[in-house]
């Protein structure tokens, strides 16, 4: 169990507190708001900002997503902070990063600090709140929803509490910060290439998988709005059912070329921690996000066609 071990006192006494009265009830309440964080719920509401509802509004708060991920990772390995049941026996694992792998298996958990978790609320809930310019909504999505999603991995014991502080404000650095880089620069190639250059770097020290997958997400993502904007150039839709259709679709997709491009290689090897299962995990997810993003959309002229001649 590589990694760093440090932490406030009051930060044990918090968890530890916490869990003695969370009880069965709270582990699910707990659990349900750190699904809002999870990888599946923010591709549906990507998606569904970007396919159906607005599609520049799901640009925006995916590239904020996708990159503060990417460099919450790299930080991750710089700190190597390890999570707070590795060393401390009145705290428990409520909830494992990865279910599948031993819960002191770094590579599969990732490090501590900061919570990606909380970074992510706020990247996508704080930029809608803040989009929808309407006070409930921006106090709901944008302060609540992020402290409860923190305050939930506190809980089942997977983050510190100062992992959370950290999350939640590197987030609220990049939603503003990334707008404002894009909008001063007038190149948007250059200001890709910007965004990716900074998160490069973790290829050549960062050992968890987080990381990777961020960074597979983000270059796949910049592309396929690229290949979009030139080859597809789709229109969003009020209608539900077809909402309800590019949302499913897309999700299956999600799920259908994660399956198929782990066909080629055993688990061990996926498992193993080496550069090369590193790159093709970040490869694996570059392909997804590309084809969910830039190519599915192809299918929505042939979907409005048929809608068009039913009605």
């Amino acid at each position: 169990m590589a990694g760093n071990t440090f932490f406030f006192g009051w930060e044990v006494s918090l968890m530890q507190w916490l869990q003695s009265w969370i009880g069965t009830v709270g582990v699910g309440i707990a659990s349900a708001f750190t699904m809002l964080g999870e990888d599946l719920i923010c591709v549906a509401i990507v998606g569904f900002l970007y396919w159906c509802w607005d599609k520049e509004l799901g640009k925006h708060v995916g590239l904020n997503l996708l990159f503060a991920v990417t460099m919450c990772g790299m930080v991750k390995n710089i700190v190597l902070r390890r999570r707070p049941y590795f060393d401390n026996d009145g705290i428990n694992c409520l909830k494992a990063v990865d279910n599948k792998a031993d819960i002191y298996d770094i590579s599969a958990q990732g490090y501590s600090f900061p919570s990606i978790h909380a970074t992510k609320a706020v990247t996508m809930y704080t930029s809608l709140g803040l989009h929808t310019k309407k006070t409930i909504w921006m106090v709901v999505l944008g302060i609540l929803l992020p402290l409860l999603i923190g305050l939930s991995r506190i809980a089942l014991g997977v983050h510190y509490p100062t992992d959370v502080i950290a999350g939640l404000l590197i987030g609220v650095l990049l939603i503003f910060l990334v707008p404002f880089l894009k909008n001063k620069i007038k190149n948007r190639w250059v200001f890709y290439a910007i965004l990716v250059l900074v998160t490069v770097p973790g290829w050549f020290f960062c050992k968890s998988t987080d990381y990777y997958t961020g960074f597979g997400f983000l270059t796949g993502f910049i592309l396929a709005m690229e290949f979009e904007a030139r080859f597809v150039k789709f229109e969003t839709t009020r209608n539900v059912l077809r909402w309800i259709l590019r949302l499913l679709i897309g999700i299956g997709l999600y799920f259908v070329f994660n399956t198929l491009l782990k066909l080629p290689f055993s688990g061990d090897f996926l498992d193993s921690g080496t550069t090369l299962a590193y790159a093709v995990r970040a490869m694996r997810y570059f392909v997804i996000t590309f084809i969910i993003i830039g190519v599915y959309p192809l299918l929505f002229r042939l979907g409005d066609k048929i809608f068009k001649k039913k009605s």
